[in-house]
């Protein structure tokens, strides 16, 4: 189905198309007039970019490591400037996927409702709805402000597309954030109940339920609407289960040497791993060389012994490496790369990303649970979590507890300080995931970030436009406003 043209004003083939081209199938195998085909074509109906590249730079998981090399997708994003490139791991190519990707969910949609609705379309629908709300979801985040009650109906949005393209240049708006975010939970809540895991071949590579309400809780997280994330992850991975579905960091990874945890990480028979994409990018092979990014203060003040409120270090630190500190990594991804033709030495990279795990579940709920009071169900979450991470895991020595909590971050009351334990442990989990950035977002973290040399002193306050990625240039061209800068 990858053939499949896919026409929106987002993309650059617009600039090249016409009134009669939309008007004819690109191909005779567009015709979307079975189940099964409707099925195949929402393989496209999750975005096939990488995030990871410009958020992992963005955020507080990068410094300068001061070598000779610079590199635009990762030095624009650490300097806070807007990229003027469109190839792999930038905003743009991300945006022009996330719209693809919704072009697929909205044709899959269109042809169940010209087939009638009927119920052998029922999964597919509820699989496009969600795929469709999570795009949205991740473009609202990456390209506006982030969620904020009281000011959300008046915050600029991104364009939520509802149906498939017929004309060359449609009338967008941006909306706001809060009618966005009211679009998501529609598709989201219509979309979920639909969905039957029983349908896919390779079920980590869809919207599952298990995937759908990890979604859900991140949705609600962003949203403030702590009570539901609760449900949803409990619809998930209820705690006294979960444990039993994290990473085994201390235990079956510990033992693994550097292309062994490659291998592993992102396989679809690891069952941390609740959605899984392939995406196009350089991120696997480049991610550890790049100048901005992990090194050794990082190690020191995030994964080493002290950087927590139990005071031990977790099983990562011996997961570490690299020949000298600028090249420090955890070798999560691995490139498979799909050569043009068989003789050919030319081709595309391909990393397999994560995009939801069971551990995100937890850390959802744990933080619900701290912002709604529930302290010893943030303990039960946060000691699962830890039983998986602690080398050689002791229940007496390592448990987590609201007093080791409280010790560590002295200065904050009990339910800021079972948070900021929360994203604590939340942040090592997912070094080099760019997971650290939407933390960053929701909450108006500050992010500091500084040159060696000192010709460079950003600080990145709660409020700064530059937190908002930039809209690519060719969508302002037809109108759209951009972001303040």
């Amino acid at each position: 189905m990858k053939k499949i043209l896919y026409l929106l004003f987002f993309t650059a083939i617009i600039s090249s198309g016409c009134k009669k081209f939309l008007e004819h199938q690109p191909d005779d195998r567009t015709q979307l007039d079975s189940p099964v085909k409707v099925a195949e074509l929402l393989a496209s109906a999750y975005p096939h970019a990488n995030y990871i590249t410009f958020c992992e730079a963005m955020s507080d998981n990068a410094k300068d490591k001061a070598t000779v090399s610079q590199n635009d997708e990762n030095a624009f994003p650490w300097k806070y400037q807007d990229q003027n490139k469109t190839t792999y791991d930038t905003p743009t190519m991300y945006w022009n996927s996330c719209y693809q990707a919704i072009a697929a969910a909205n044709e899959a949609l269109n042809a169940i409702e010209k087939a009638g609705n009927t119920a052998e379309y029922s999964a597919s629908r509820g699989e496009a709805l969600v795929a469709r709300a999570y795009a949205h979801f991740m473009l609202v985040t990456l390209f506006a402000k982030a969620y904020d009650p009281a000011t959300a109906a008046t915050d600029p949005g991104i364009p939520y597309v509802l149906k498939p393209e017929e004309v060359v240049q449609g009338d967008y708006q941006r909306g706001t954030v809060a009618t966005v975010y009211d679009q998501i939970e529609k598709d989201l809540l219509e979309g979920l109940p639909l969905i039957k895991n029983g349908s896919y071949r390779i079920p980590r590579y869809h919207f599952t339920t298990f995937a759908a309400n990890a979604f859900a809780t991140r949705f609600y997280l962003f949203k403030r609407d702590y009570p539901k994330v609760v449900t949803y992850a409990n619809d998930a991975y209820p705690t006294a289960t979960v444990a039993s579905n994290l990473r085994p960091w201390n235990s079956t990874y510990a033992p693994l040497g550097f292309y062994e945890l490659q291998a592993i990480y992102t396989n679809s028979t690891e069952q941390a791993n609740v959605l899984l994409a392939e995406v196009n990018t350089i991120w696997g092979r480049n991610f550890y060389t790049y100048n901005y990014g992990f090194e050794s203060t990082l190690l020191t003040s995030v994964l080493n012994t002290g950087t927590n409120p139990i005071g031990t270090r977790l099983a990562y630190i011996t997961k570490v490496f690299g020949a000298q500190p600028i090249y420090y990594n955890i070798p999560k991804f691995g490139e498979n790369f799909i050569k043009e033709t068989i003789s050919a030495n030319y081709g595309e990279p391909y990393n397999t990303v994560p995009l939801f795990t069971v551990e995100e579940v937890l850390f959802n709920r744990a933080e619900a649970n701290a912002n709604l009071g529930k302290n010893s169900d943030v303990v039960a979450d946060l000691d699962a979590f830890l039983s998986k991470r602690v080398v050689s895991y002791s229940a007496t020595t390592h448990k987590f507890t609201e007093a080791k909590a409280q010790a560590y971050y002295s200065t904050l009351s009990l339910k800021d300080a079972l948070i900021q334990s929360v994203l604590n442990y939340k942040r090592q989990e997912y070094l080099f995931e760019g997971m650290r950035w939407f933390d960053i977002l929701r909450l108006k973290i500050p992010v500091v970030h500084q040159s060696v040399d000192g010709k460079i002193n950003i600080t990145l306050g709660p409020d700064d436009p530059r937190r908002m990625l930039q809209l690519p240039k060719e969508v302002t061209a037809f109108g759209l406003a951009a972001n303040p800068r």
